[in-house]
């Protein structure tokens, strides 16, 4: 079988790589290669970047108006090829049909938001501010911004918290896709021009290594970088970028941990952590891999979890039956086992064992992990501390809600934190106090719509504005206020020259 050969993508068109390296992108649910990417050389990547700025100069004197419909029209494109870009996510990545499913639709909510650009866009003003003077505050774009993407979500990270604000805020965009999932980011280019007709270079796309990637934060025409990835990736983007005048927000690890208090309705609690500790195997950022519950009640819920996880299918992603599908690469999947023997031999109580699982016909190539759960989890262990990026399930008993949020607000990590219980005062006061940048109360995974900003603190965000809502906006553009003065007689009389002249008549 041969196997598909891509190219970078800049000024609108597909191009042939100078490079003598090829990356393999695999169907993690067989070990199958089903494409190769270039490793970028600068000069591609540096031409990526010459593109943005030249399509800069038109797109960004393009109105709000037009900007927004090129918007409306890509939004149904995204559901025009809503199936076909369901089965390549969960082909190259490995989460169930469902969840790719999920991933691609999570590109809409940014672009529907984007498309309010021209009232939630809007500055403000004021006449008369001072005798004869008014002042108005606009927002303008910034010129090219780059996108660093994860391989977890290969079409929401791209499409909808890096593209959809950018472009209609009128700036450009690079993007770094990640080069074991970057197919369907690919597609969706490929349909951002062929079918929603963007102007050539508003979007390029690399591929290559953080060698070549530096140039992203580096060269002076990039004026912002948005990162998803690991916290130590993530301090140096930060840093690299930061050191040379661009904006930056970057997304980074997290251990979100969950509080389930005894008044809980058990099964449903039961039913959405299992949901959000397994689903896309874990490999998601707002995953919910540790639970910190009440020692009351702590056997009737660990028997409920492990029930409800042992149920989970494991299959093929693209097999409509699959409840888990593998995790992205055999590195990955072999990362993720030993985190498994570290929690043994930390101690932790292994309550279901993902080693080696059975697995269909023909996958037995993949990259399979079980759902594993570990009870008696302690605050010494890692694993109840440290990401892991898997399908794997720290529980740790607590006396009670004082001693569960103070384990919590320990992890350095504050992504996400969520509590199950039917008591409005400590659901209260953990909203309150928790430390986690995204609350849910019996949501197990409390990602906020795209209207709001997706609110990391601590060491799983670093920068100033957050992607999504109005932090988006805010990122992708910089403020101008303009102070207007129209001469009449008595100041053609040089009795109002200045501003400074108008004190004693404000």
């Amino acid at each position: 079988m041969s196997i598909e050969r891509k190219g970078y993508h800049v000024g609108g068109e597909w191009c042939e790589s100078k490079t003598d390296t090829y990356i393999p992108v695999l169907d993690p649910s067989t070990g199958d290669t089903i494409a190769e990417v270039p490793r970028c050389t600068s000069a591609e990547v540096e031409a990526a970047i010459t593109s943005a700025q030249e399509a800069f100069e038109s797109w960004s004197k393009v109105s709000l108006s037009k900007r927004v419909q090129y918007l409306f029209r890509w939004r149904e494109v995204i559901h025009s090829y809503l199936d076909e870009l369901t089965e390549l996510c969960a082909r190259e990545h490995g989460k169930n049909l469902n969840e790719a499913r999920g991933d691609v639709l999570k590109a809409l909510e940014p672009t529907e938001l984007a498309c309010a650009l021209p009232l939630a866009s809007q500055g403000t003003g004021a006449m008369q501010v001072t005798t004869g003077f008014d002042c108005s505050t606009y927002r303008e774009p910034l010129g090219v911004v780059a996108g660093i993407v994860p391989f977890n979500f290969p079409a929401m990270i791209p499409w909808g918290w890096m593209v959809p604000l950018a472009v209609a805020c009128g700036n450009t965009v690079v993007l770094k896709a990640a080069t074991p999932t970057p197919l369907t980011a690919m597609r969706m280019l490929e349909l951002f021009y062929d079918e929603a007709g963007f102007p050539a270079g508003v979007v390029n796309l690399v591929t290559c290594t953080h060698h070549e990637a530096d140039l992203l934060l580096t060269d002076p025409r990039v004026k912002a970088v948005t990162f998803v990835g690991t916290t130590r990736v993530g301090r140096e983007v930060y840093a690299r970028a930061g050191e040379h005048g661009k904006r930056v927000q970057a997304q980074t690890e997290a251990k979100n941990h969950a509080l389930v208090l005894a008044d809980c309705d058990l099964d449903a609690t039961a039913a959405a952590v299992v949901n959000s500790a397994f689903g896309c195997a874990g490999e998601r950022c707002m995953a919910l891999p540790a639970v910190c519950v009440e020692e009351s009640i702590a056997d009737q819920f660990v028997a409920l979890v492990k029930e409800k996880a042992a149920a989970l299918k494991l299959g093929r992603a693209y097999d409509p039956t699959t409840g888990l599908g593998p995790v992205v690469s055999a590195a990955h999947r072999d990362h993720v086992l030993s985190w498994i023997e570290r929690g043994i031999n930390e101690g932790a109580t292994l309550v279901l064992d993902g080693r080696n699982p059975e697995v269909p016909a023909g996958c037995e190539g993949g990259f399979f992990v079980g759902a594993t759960i570990f009870d008696h989890v302690t605050e010494d262990m890692a694993i109840g501390r440290d990401e892991i990026f898997g399908p794997v399930l720290a529980i740790k008993r607590v006396r009670d809600f004082d001693e569960g949020i103070r384990i919590m607000n320990a992890n350095p990590f504050a992504n996400g934190s969520s509590i199950f219980t039917q008591d409005g005062y400590f659901a209260r006061r953990f909203v309150r106090e928790t430390d986690g940048g995204m609350v849910g109360v019996n949501v197990g995974i409390p990602v906020p719509s795209a209207y709001y900003p997706f609110s990391g603190n601590k060491d799983s965000f670093f920068g100033d504005q957050h992607v999504l809502g109005q932090d988006g906006y805010r990122f992708y553009t910089r403020a101008k206020t303009v102070t207007t003065h129209w001469f009449d007689d008595i100041a053609r009389r040089g009795q109002l020259d200045s501003w400074e002249g108008t004190v004693e008549r404000i």
